[in-house]
């Protein structure tokens, strides 16, 4: 571990909405004995806090590193020491448009890896309601309703997983957990990244990974696809997906990246793909994902119908906006289950992060490079 006689002061500025942990304070000053820890607790709110006010200047600038979810310092004069921000989001497109982001080179880190567990439980979760029809089995149970006769058709429809294919539309951390538990459930998968990854090392996780998750060395996927162009895109869609997953960053280039057309290549006829979403509500078009599960309902294969060329089903735990407002049509959208933006949280997210964190003060520490360190150009 670190804190060796050589290692130099550090200063670790924590703000965070969360009570102060201190079994896990003391567990890095037991590590790292040259960092002084200052923890501040600010409420979280969907952009950078406004209310600098109430983290000092003084501290700010002794601060050598930051760990935050979303607080930043006001400007990157306010930081002059400021040598590595920690972020507790897998993602960092919250902070995009912030002079720290765009104005200096403190390096940015995420901790990306440690959502997989309990999101691919929230994608599983959520894929198995909707083909168990789990909202008409809650009714019956609510109604103390033995309800077996009266929708025998709708039961009867259910399609297991097994022999289904799972297509990753971003094969990160998140991903690579879905497909695992897909696979143990007896479905095929196929990934897709942004660049290609033609080669054993390339396709490795070379992030934070929680032990006994994932698919460290890449060697789940049947097959791979790549590129950010809409022709790479739709070729992925088109490989008869029965359940796509959207875990892709936000960045520009998926941003709206899909849209009536992907949707009617995920709905041709007898797959209907269904749809989770877990990344950022922006990546879908919205008002065309409403069309597409209305096609499907307008046109029901249990009720003589070819489905219309829609999706059979979507599980959002992201929208656009968020929160989503009352009156937004696509809370009235057939066969689409909605959670607000939940599906990472968990008792362990908060010691999980700070584990990413400290892997990253040892290889500081050791002159080492860096695990989850952001590209600004990329966006993630």
């Amino acid at each position: 571990m670190g804190g060796g006689p050589k290692s130099k002061p550090e200063h670790l500025l924590i703000i965070l909405p969360f009570n102060e942990p201190t079994e896990i304070f003391d567990r890095i000053r037991k590590n790292h004995p040259n960092i002084k820890i200052t923890f501040k607790n600010l409420l979280y709110t969907s952009t950078p806090w406004e209310n600098e006010e109430k983290i000092p200047p003084e501290i700010y600038k002794d601060a050598t590193i930051l760990a935050t979810l979303s607080a930043l310092p006001p400007s990157p004069e306010a930081c002059p020491n400021l040598q590595l921000i920690h972020f507790f989001s897998a993602g960092t497109n919250h902070i995009a448009n912030t002079p720290i982001y765009t104005s200096t080179s403190i390096p940015l880190t995420t901790s990306s890896g440690i959502h997989g567990p309990q999101i691919a439980e929230w994608v599983i979760l959520t894929a198995l309601a909707h083909s168990h029809h789990y909202s008409l089995l809650h009714t019956w149970q609510q109604n103390r309703e033995w309800g077996k006769g009266s929708h025998e058709k709708e039961l009867q429809s259910l399609r297991d997983k097994a022999g289904q294919r799972l297509g990753v539309l971003g094969y990160g951390s998140i991903g690579r957990q879905v497909a695992r538990v897909a696979r143990g459930m007896g479905m095929d998968v196929i990934a897709y990244t942004a660049s290609p990854r033609t080669t054993p090392e390339s396709k490795h996780d070379k992030g934070f990974i929680v032990p006994g998750t994932g698919d460290p060395d890449g060697s789940i996927p049947e097959a791979w696809f790549s590129g950010l162009d809409t022709a790479s895109l739709h070729d992925f869609l088109a490989q008869d997906i029965d359940h796509l997953l959207i875990s892709v960053p936000l960045t520009k280039e998926t941003t709206h990246f899909l849209g009536a057309e992907e949707f009617a290549i995920l709905g041709k006829k007898k797959k209907n793909a269904f749809v989770s979403n877990i990344s950022r509500g922006q990546i879908i078009v919205q008002s065309d994902l409403i069309a597409s599960l209305q096609a499907y309902n307008d046109n029901d294969p249990l009720d003589g119908g070819d489905g219309g060329g829609g999706l059979r089903g979507a599980a959002l735990d992201v929208t656009d906006p968020e929160p989503l407002p009352k009156d937004d049509p696509l809370w009235a959208a057939p066969n689409c289950i909605i959670t607000p933006h939940i599906s990472g949280l968990g008792e362990a997210y908060v010691d999980r992060a700070f584990q990413v964190l400290e892997v990253n003060l040892d290889r500081r520490e050791k002159g080492e490079r860096m695990i989850n360190v952001v590209d600004r150009k990329k966006g993630y």
